[in-house]
């Protein structure tokens, strides 16, 4: 709750919340959204109570937050305000559609459960998490996924329909529940990675995939990056088609490159046998890696983009970067789509962490967006975003969607 809030309104909010139908209480110190406790903590029971929340929240010019699993509150900059956190545990459910590989999931569903009830139907959502323990909202809302986007598309290709509660209350539809659906606007890429500042995601629709009868790991050292930069150009002139590859650079140690095959097992032999060969070798296994596209919970976490044939050569850079500075980053994620997520140990000063994002954002074509910063980073006044090209789009956006800036203030690029 901002210092200058007049002290009456969350009295008076805290009224209209349980007027909504939901629960209310007041925010402690384990609600905190960045550092920033909320003045009042909510759950709606449904979109319908979500919808009366937020309008009431409109009302009393309340800003709001939301919060899923939890695993990422941390995550963007730290909001101007909170005087709401809007919890959406009470958003759950999922409406599978199996003969149309379509499904519908309720927010606050935890991604796990998904991830189960598509198995029992032999499906999947191709999407490898970043984090454990998070919801589909909060999945929806952070916009990043693991290595197997390479043949799958990002998480916001998978999005083909979703439910949205504006700022002032109103619900939003946007999409369908079929995967050839172009009617309308594709809002929901919009809300995809937007951290909340937009609107708050009741349900999303996703298209879902057929389990893969058969998987196949190659996993092969990189001793160098130029050794790498020749085994990943050596990939892309086969026909192998990898659902991913996986790059680990570490600070310190052996960094590998894993090549995930999924398909027929009939074909599998051919393709493993094609991988091995591109890479010089390589430990072949049926199931992927522990940790499989997972990045580290704690320090700071960078993303970063750029051309995928550079992947290696940038990966290595980074990790050079914060060695000269006397700090460790671990590299992982798809070499192939140019996606990586760069993790300081937890404890690296603000200062390091600003050389190594000057240093990659040097890089031609390349681009550094801190995920996730340590107090210290933020009370530094690093950067999180670098030169966003889109910005005035981006503001105007933000206008349209929530012209009070009472969603999430703050927390995306330019202070969005």
């Amino acid at each position: 709750m901002r210092p200058d809030h007049p002290a009456p309104v969350e009295g008076s909010l805290r009224t209209a919340l349980a007027e909504s139908g939901s629960r209310v209480r007041p925010g402690g110190p384990g609600d905190a959204v960045g550092g920033v406790v909320p003045a009042l903590v909510v759950r709606p029971a449904d979109t319908a109570a979500a919808a009366r929340v937020l309008a009431a929240a409109d009302r009393h010019g309340a800003a709001s937050v939301f919060r899923g699993g939890g695993t990422a509150l941390d995550w963007g900059a730290p909001p101007c305000s909170a005087d709401l956190l809007v919890e959406t545990a009470g958003l759950r459910g999922i409406e599978h559609t199996a003969e149309d590989l379509v499904v519908t999931v309720g927010a606050g569903t935890p991604v796990s459960e998904l991830v189960d009830v598509l198995a029992g139907a032999g499906q999947r959502l191709s999407v490898d998490p970043v984090r454990t323990g998070g919801t589909v909202g909060g999945m929806v809302a952070t916009g990043v996924c693991g290595p197997r986007r390479l043949l799958h598309g990002a998480l916001r290709d998978l999005v083909i329909g979703m439910t949205v509660v504006r700022a002032d209350g109103v619900v939003a539809r946007t999409g369908g529940r079929v995967v050839k659906n172009v009617a309308g606007y594709d809002l929901a890429k919009l809300h995809t990675g937007a951290l909340g500042t937009l609107g708050l995601v009741a349900s999303v629709t996703f298209r879902t995939h057929p389990l893969p009868p058969a998987l196949r790991t190659v996993t092969a050292p990189v001793p160098s990056a130029a050794r790498g930069e020749r085994m990943a150009a050596a990939l892309r002139a086969r026909t192998v088609v990898p659902s991913a590859v996986a790059l680990d650079w570490p600070a310190e140690g052996r960094a590998d490159l894993t090549v995930a095959l999924e398909g027929t097992a009939e074909g599998m032999a051919a393709r493993v046998a094609g991988t091995v060969a591109a890479l010089g070798g390589g430990e072949v296994a049926d199931r992927l890696p522990a940790g499989w596209g997972l990045v580290a919970e704690q320090g700071t976490l960078v993303f970063l983009s750029g051309p995928p044939a550079a992947s290696v050569a940038a990966s290595a850079r980074t990790c050079e970067l914060a060695g000269a500075v006397g700090a460790r980053v671990r590299v992982r994620g798809s070499a192939a789509s140019g996606a990586l997520y760069a993790a300081f140990a937890p404890g690296t000063g603000a200062a390091a962490v600003g050389e190594v994002l000057a240093g990659v954002r040097a890089l031609p074509e390349w681009s550094a967006t801190v995920l996730r910063a340590e107090p210290g980073v933020h009370g530094a006044g690093i950067d999180l975003w670098g030169t966003v090209p889109g910005l005035p789009l981006m503001r105007a956006v933000k206008d349209a969607f929530d012209p009070g800036r009472r969603l999430a203030p703050g927390r995306f690029t330019g202070g969005i």
